[in-house]
């Protein structure tokens, strides 16, 4: 796989019984393992392919309040805590660091949009900052460009994409549980109405409690319990530069291109909510769904290919227990890169950072950015399964959300006063239509 991922040692042997199962090891399956492990349960968590290896691994790695829909705000603010006490928690790395985000544009439009969340966020004590003109023009003089305007969110940061997962599973390791990597969850067993195992490649772990974290997978993988879960991908293309163009912000958007400075020193280079569509037999099932979201978006995505197809992910198969499933022939999902939106980004970065011409290309990956119709994640109980806890859906957002949101799932496992209101992420929300819903950011 060409994103930067650091591998982890994990463990050989399957646990016959555990108090609490989570299948998928990015970042939001890897700390509800850690929250639960931390609280004293028995926790095992299994990984079709290598921890943190999709989509977890090739985000931006943006921590972020700022122009969050309200509805994540508050998880993404608990989230930058708990970032930050991890680190003490435990000693891994997971590379974050409250650097503060900017963001420039000559768009009035623009400007007025993120005006307008400054003073919704001040509502709910979050501190943002506008800049004027020459503010930004001064913050942003590595672009060598004049800026009517801008944003700074000093609290806000970044960490690792391809540190961060492997270190929350060291550190379920020190506590006690176990990870197992290419290890995949075939589906569970049902007694009396209610969930009493994880069914795995490699054998079953009894259980009353499974968590289905299985990013761009978690739509398939409910099929084969009856529950339907509206879901569609984006593939989304990005690259890194070498080192070689110190004085560039750590983190910056544009419209044109945004920009993150990486633990090498180097940079990861995107533009934000490009993406291609491919169709899927599962997209076609639940467009009308997604309509509301792709009348909001359609300027930013074009249509794919078959990698869709290839990568098996939104089939609408059913597979049996028994026999090797999709998730085996497709450990990792890591589809085509989309090369002319490389070239796009590369031009437009070079143009706004004069600098990076010091740099060079050293990689390019695409990933399947897993959303739902509204934008906003699904995490809850389903009624109808006591036992399975849902958290997919991510929208993009799932990377600096990650703590949150596996900190809500051990919440709602073992009883304890959520660390946010629930409601807003619950999966029975998808019954009814997104219109007048989508996430504004």
């Amino acid at each position: 796989m060409p994103a930067p991922l650091t591998r982890v040692e994990t463990t050989t042997k399957l646990p016959a019984a555990a108090d609490a199962v989570v299948i998928g090891g990015g970042i939001v399956g890897v700390f509800a393992a850690y929250y639960l492990a931390r609280r004293g349960l028995k926790v095992a968590l299994v990984e079709k392919g290598l921890v943190g290896a999709e989509q977890s691994s090739r985000n931006w790695g943006w921590c972020r309040q700022q122009n969050r829909d309200a509805r994540e705000l508050p998880m993404s603010t608990k989230s930058l805590d708990l970032w930050e006490r991890f680190a003490t928690e435990t000693g891994e790395d997971t590379g974050f660091r409250r650097c503060g985000l900017l963001y420039l544009s000559n768009s009035e439009e623009e400007l007025s949009g993120w005006a307008r969340w400054r003073d919704f966020a001040r509502s709910v004590g979050v501190t943002t900052h506008m800049l004027s003109g020459a503010e930004a023009t001064e913050r942003g003089r590595a672009t060598g460009t004049a800026w009517k305007g801008g944003v700074f969110s000093p609290t806000d940061g970044t960490a690792d994409p391809g540190r961060a997962a492997p270190a929350v599973a060291r550190a379920i390791l020190k506590l006690g549980g176990t990870v197992h990597q290419s290890c995949a969850a075939r589906g569970l067993e049902i007694e009396g109405g209610r969930v009493s195992g994880v069914v795995t490649e490699h054998g079953t772990i009894r259980t009353k409690i499974a968590i289905l974290a299985g990013g761009a997978w978690a739509s398939s993988f409910c099929r084969q319990l009856g529950i339907r879960f509206p879901q569609a991908s984006i593939r989304s293309s990005i690259l890194s530069v070498s080192p070689g163009a110190p004085g560039l912000p750590d983190a910056l958007h544009t419209s044109a291109v945004s920009v993150t400075r990486r633990g090498d020193g180097g940079y990861t280079l995107a533009i934000s909510g490009r993406g291609r569509v491919d169709p899927t037999a599962q997209q076609f099932r639940f467009a009308p769904q997604f309509l509301p979201m792709f009348a909001r978006r359609w300027r930013s995505l074009a249509p794919g290919g078959l990698e869709g197809y290839r990568s098996g992910h939104e089939s609408l198969a059913r597979w049996r227990l028994d026999r090797p499933t999709p998730m085996e022939r497709m450990r990792i999902l890591d589809p085509a890169v989309d090369q002319a939106t490389i070239a796009l980004t590369h031009s437009r970065a070079l143009k706004l950072l004069p600098a990076l011409k010091n740099t060079e290309i050293n990689a390019a990956w695409a990933g399947y950015i897993d959303s739902t119709p509204d934008g906003v994640p699904a995490i809850g109980e389903i009624a109808t399964l006591p036992g399975f806890i849902f958290a997919a859906g991510f929208s993009g957002h799932g990377f600096g959300i990650g703590p949150g949101a596996g900190r809500l799932i051990a919440d709602i496992v073992t009883g304890d006063e959520p660390i946010v209101d629930p409601r807003p992420y619950h999966p029975n929300r998808f019954a009814a239509s997104a219109w007048g819903k989508v996430a504004d950011f």
